[in-house]
C-alpha cells in the first residue's frame, strides 16, 4: 500500500470479533511458519487477563497489525528462557497484575502494510502503557530472521554485532534497535520451529527511565522544582542580628512564592568585617568565622518554619587551626550538611591564607540530587562531572565577583557545566559595595539558571536572570523530568556518549564523599 492511499490509521484494542481478520493476518506476517498462528482460545485468555496489553492497528478499516504483551515479574524468569516457559506453555499463566515489567510476546505487520512505519505506533504505544503502569521496562525475544544465511561463518553474537555496525541488514533487528530497544543476550532454543533464526533470539530490553520503585513509607519527591535565588545587596550592618534579620526577609519572601530551595551567594556575611576594619585582612576574616556557627544554626531553624531548603552560600570557617571557605545545605526536614569550596582563589590565599577543602559530594533532598560548588570551583569542569556521575539534577554556584570579567568566568563556566553534564545550574552572587572592608570594596553579579540545549528547553539555555547589579529575588521552575529524557533522547547525549575507552574522571584517594 503506498502513503497516498491511506485514508485513515486507527490504533485500537484487540477484541475477539477480530480474530478471523486477526489469523488471516498472523498467517500473512509469518509464512514462513505457516503454523505459527494463535487459536481463538488463545486470544480469548489474553484478552481476559490483559486486555490494555492487546493493540491492533487498522489502515482504512482493515487490520494491518498487532501487538500482544504480558506483565512479568522479572525476578521469576532466568535470563535464559523460552517463548514456551515466558507464555507458561501457551496459558498465559505467567502474567501477573502485580508484576514489574511488560513482556512482548507478539507484535506482526501485515506484509502489504510494511514500510509504512506502522509497528512504531504498537512500540509507541507499548512505551506509554509502561510508563502509565509504572513498570520498568520492556522486554521481548526478537527473532533474527536473515540469520540462517550467514550461521555457516557467524556465530549469533557476532550476527548481532554486524547488525548493529549496519554490515549486515537484518529486517526485524534493525528496527528494534532504531526503537530504542538495545540487545542484552543472546537466547538458544527459543522459539521452536523458527528455522530462519535457527531457534536463536536476541532478548531486547527499552528502559523506563520513569519508573518509581515502590516506596516503603510516604515521600514529597517532587518533578517541578522551584529555586528562590537570592540576589543580595552588601549593606553595613549594625550586628549579627541586623544581618540574620535582613536574610530571613528573603527567606520569607521566596518561601511566600513555595520555592523548594533558597540560595545566598558567596560570602554574604562579609559586611560584618566592617567592625574589625582596623584589623589586618587575615585577622578579620578570622573574626568573620566566630559567626559561622550562630549563623548555620538559625539558618537551619529558618528552613524549618519556611519550609524551604537553604544553601547557605558561603562564609569562612575554621578547622584545626585552618581557614577554609564552606557552606551548609539547611534542609527543611531539620539536618544540616557542609560543602567546602576545593580551589581557593590565589587572591584568597595571598591576603587572608586560605586552604582548599577536600570534600565533594552529592546531597540527596526531597526534590532530587543537588551538588554545590562555591564560585570559583564552577571554573573546573572534573568537578561537576564527577558529581554528575552520581545523579546530581541540580548544580548550585553561590559566587562573589568584584569586576564584570570575574563575573564572566562564572557565568561562562556555570553554563557550560548545565550542557555538558545535563542538569540545572543556578549561580547566585552580591551587588553592590563595601567601602569600610578591605578586600571587599566592590561587587558585580547577575543571578541566573541555566539549562541544557535541546529541545525541551529555551534555545538559549537561560531559564531564568536577574537584572544585573540590582539587589532583588529570583524566581525559576526547573523539571527535573526533563532532564530524565534528555539523558536517554536528547538530540546529544553528553553523559552517555563519553569515550571511557580513551579517557575518564575519577577521585583520587585524597578526595572524599559521602
Amino acid at each position: 500500500m503506498e502513503l497516498s492511499e491511506i485514508e485513515s490509521v486507527e490504533l485500537s484494542y484487540l477484541q475477539l470479533e477480530d480474530y478471523q481478520e486477526l489469523k488471516t493476518v498472523m498467517v500473512d506476517a509469518y509464512q514462513s511458519m505457516p503454523e505459527a498462528y494463535w487459536k481463538e482460545e488463545h486470544i480469548q485468555t489474553l484478552l481476559k487477563k490483559f486486555p490494555e496489553g492487546q493493540v491492533v492497528l487498522k489502515v482504512n478499516g482493515l487490520l494491518a497489525g498487532c501487538a500482544l504483551s504480558l506483565i512479568i515479574d522479572e525476578d521469576q524468569f532466568e535470563e535464559n528462557h523460552t517463548y514456551r516457559e515466558i507464555t507458561a506453555n501457551y496459558t498465559f499463566n505467567s502474567h501477573r497484575a502485580d508484576g514489574d515489567l511488560l513482556y512482548g510476546i507478539d507484535v506482526f505487520i501485515k506484509p502489504e502494510f510494511r514500510g509504512l512505519r506502522l509497528g512504531r505506533r504498537l512500540y509507541d504505544y507499548r512505551k506509554e502503557l509502561c510508563e502509565n503502569l509504572n513498570l520498568k521496562g520492556i522486554a521481548f525475544g526478537g527473532r533474527i530472521p536473515n540469520y540462517h544465511k550467514y550461521s555457516n561463518k557467524l556465530s549469533p553474537k557476532e550476527y548481532i554485532e554486524k547488525v548493529r555496525s549496519r554490515e549486515i541488514h537484518d529486517p526485524v533487528l534493525n528496527f528494534q534497535i532504531s526503537n530504542d530497544f538495545h540487545p542484552t543476550r543472546v537466547l538458544k532454543g527459543y522459539l521452536e520451529g523458527d528455522t530462519a533464526s535457527n531457534e536463536y533470539a536476541v532478548l531486547l530490553e527499552w528502559n523506563n527511565i520513569y519508573y518509581e520503585s515502590p516506596k516503603k513509607k510516604p515521600t514529597s519527591d517532587k518533578t517541578i522544582v522551584r529555586l528562590g535565588l537570592i540576589q543580595w545587596q552588601m549593606r553595613p550592618y549594625e550586628n549579627i542580628e541586623a544581618l540574620l534579620q535582613q536574610a530571613e526577609y528573603f527567606i520569607d519572601a521566596v518561601s511566600g512564592y513555595r520555592s523548594d530551595f533558597a540560595l545566598f551567594p558567596e560570602f554574604f556575611n562579609a559586611p560584618l568585617m566592617a567592625s574589625d576594619n582596623h584589623l589586618s585582612e587575615a585577622d578579620a576574616i578570622r573574626r568573620l568565622a566566630k559567626h559561622t556557627d550562630q549563623i548555620i544554626e538559625r539558618f537551619s531553624g529558618f528552613a524549618i518554619s519556611y519550609n524551604i531548603n537553604i544553601v547557605s552560600g558561603s562564609m569562612p570557617e575554621l578547622r584545626d587551626g585552618n581557614l577554609y571557605n564552606v557552606g551548609y545545605l539547611c534542609r527543611r526536614d531539620g539536618t544540616v550538611e557542609r560543602y567546602e569550596k576545593i580551589h581557593v582563589t590565589p587572591d584568597e590565599a595571598k591576603v587572608w591564607g586560605m586552604q582548599g577543602g577536600s570534600s565533594l559530594q552529592v546531597f540527596d533532598t526531597d526534590c532530587g540530587k543537588v551538588g554545590i560548588l562555591i564560585c570559583y570551583d564552577s571554573e573546573f569542569p572534573e568537578l561537576s562531572r564527577l558529581l554528575a556521575l552520581e545523579g546530581m539534577d541540580i548544580l548550585f554556584v553561590p559566587f562573589l565577583t568584584d569586576t564584570q570579567n570575574g563575573y564572566s568566568r562564572v557565568r561562562n563556566c556555570a553554563q557550560a557545566r548545565a550542557i555538558e553534564n545535563e542538569c540545572y545550574v543556578a549561580i547566585a552572587g552580591s551587588v553592590g559595595n563595601l567601602p569600610n572592608v578591605h578586600n571587599m570594596d566592590i561587587q558585580f553579579a547577575q543571578s541566573m539558571v541555566f539549562t541544557p540545549c535541546d529541545f525541551a528547553f529555551p534555545t538559549n539555555g537561560i531559564k531564568a536572570e536577574a537584572t544585573p547589579n540590582t539587589e532583588m529575588i529570583l524566581i525559576a521552575d526547573v523539571d527535573l523530568s526533563l532532564l530524565r529524557e534528555l539523558n536517554q533522547f536528547g538530540s546529544v547525549r553528553n553523559l552517555k556518549d563519553r569515550r571511557s575507552d580513551i579517557y575518564e574522571v575519577k577521585r583520587t584517594s585524597l578526595s572524599s564523599s559521602s
